[in-house]
């Protein structure tokens, strides 16, 4: 059964920065695009972040060029640099496979709060 761990959220004030990270565990990795993607309180889940397997990524209009998705093969890991950060970033954020693939089960997430 495949696992996801999503870790590295927290508390931030507006324009910081925060690194997070999800480790996949019960199945091949390399061979899959990976995604982040997030949910506010009473909204729908959004895709934010893709990264192929050749590693080339794609970024949502409302993230773009203050965020960094990147992936480590060997640990079987995926990352999300987050820059610049917004209080509309406010959100549960997790991983999964890229958009338009059969998803694993989810995680439990990680809290990302913007605010000061």
């Amino acid at each position: 059964q495949v696992q996801l761990v999503e870790s590295g959220g927290g508390l931030v004030q507006p324009g910081g920065s925060l690194r997070l990270s999800c480790a996949v565990s019960g199945s091949i990795f390399d061979v899959y695009g990976m995604g982040w993607y997030r949910q506010a309180p009473g909204k729908e889940r959004e895709w934010v972040a893709g990264i192929s397997n050749a590693r080339s990524t794609n970024y949502a209009d409302s993230v773009q060029g203050r965020f960094t998705i990147s992936r480590d093969n060997a640990k079987k890991t995926v990352y999300l640099q987050m820059n610049s950060l917004k209080p509309e970033d406010t959100a549960v954020y997790y991983c999964n496979r890229g958009v338009g693939t059969s998803f694993w089960s989810w995680g439990q997430g990680t809290q990302v709060t913007v605010s000061s």
